[in-house]
């Protein structure tokens, strides 16, 4: 059993204990919350209450387990395969999946197919719970990924991303009725300053994100846009959206209460990627066609709009 011991600022003052221990120690706040009722959160050495408000100069000691050491091994899980070879393999990631392993998700991700597929061949660079992971997708967004299967693929993708000369094409069903036809979100975005777990537009040690979108189609109530980001920052298109008060439909984190639409999770969809060949210098252009509950939403506005 670790333990950690802080003492609250002025910044801290009316943040509750759970939201404050979950910040803390990057964890989600349900986590946190599970700490406080087995006792192991202490408050000027008295048991602590997830509800309880901080004051300035308190201190705070939590008690906790380690994470377990994670690893990824191969699993026969079916892959939609774009492209492959001897360098890059280019997915269409499942929406449900998650890209790797983690504390809650330690079997079942994407790593773990690729593996499989792959017989182990990837790219080392990320070590050995993200081998071949250069971008990723949210769990809940489906769509187009590349992964690297060698070092030198890899670190050419990645510096692609980094110049922002590799371009991801998004598509998403938003909240409204926008009235440009296109346009461009210049933001920046961080830690929310209240729930470590979330992301927000912060201009207080955010990092620059540019958004670009142009809409599609217009239904009424909703509008399904294109989305292209110039940057890659965490959550960043659902964030963006959110801040211009068009959240993504159904997005459990920055949207609004849960509509009744056939799927789970945003609808948000990674439609396109634009790169070159990090080692044949070609090209590339790899689209991954929505799947099914992304298509059964929109048919769903179409017919009640």
């Amino acid at each position: 059993m670790e333990q950690k011991t802080w003492q609250s600022t002025p910044a801290d003052e009316g943040v509750r204990l759970d939201v404050y221990v979950a910040r803390m120690l990057s964890v989600s706040r349900t986590y946190a919350q599970d700490l406080i009722k087995k006792g192991l959160v202490r408050v000027q050495d008295n048991m602590g209450k997830a509800n309880c408000r901080l004051e300035d100069g308190q201190c705070i000691t939590v008690s906790f387990s380690p994470p377990a050491v994670l690893s990824a091994e191969p699993e026969n899980i079916p892959l939609h395969i774009l492209y492959e070879d001897a360098h890059i393999i280019v997915v269409n990631k499942a929406r449900g999946m998650v890209v790797h392993p983690a504390p809650g998700n330690p079997s079942g991700t994407l790593v773990n197919a690729l593996l499989y597929h792959c017989g182990g061949e990837l790219s080392g660079i990320n070590g050995v719970i993200r081998p071949g992971i250069v971008h990723r997708l949210d769990k809940d967004t489906s769509g187009v990924m590349v992964v690297a299967k060698t070092d030198p693929a890899h670190r050419g993708l990645a510096a692609q991303i980094k110049a922002h000369t590799a371009h991801r094409t998004y598509w998403a069903l938003v909240h409204g009725n926008i009235a440009e036809e296109r346009g461009t979100i210049e933001a920046p975005i961080g830690r929310h300053p209240k729930d470590r777990i979330k992301m927000a537009v912060t201009f207080k040690g955010g990092r620059e994100a540019t958004t670009h979108f142009h809409v599609l189609q217009r239904y009424g109530e909703y509008t399904w846009l294109a989305c292209r980001l110039e940057t890659g920052r965490t959550h960043q298109i659902r964030v963006h959206l959110a801040y211009i008060r068009h959240p993504v439909v159904n997005d459990p984190v920055y949207g609004y209460k849960r509509d009744d639409f056939p799927i789970q999770g945003q609808v948000l969809h990674s439609r396109c990627l634009d790169f070159v060949h990090p080692v044949t210098g070609e090209p590339m252009h790899v689209e991954a066609p929505p799947a099914a509950d992304f298509s059964a939403c929109l048919e769903r506005i179409r017919t009640h709009s």
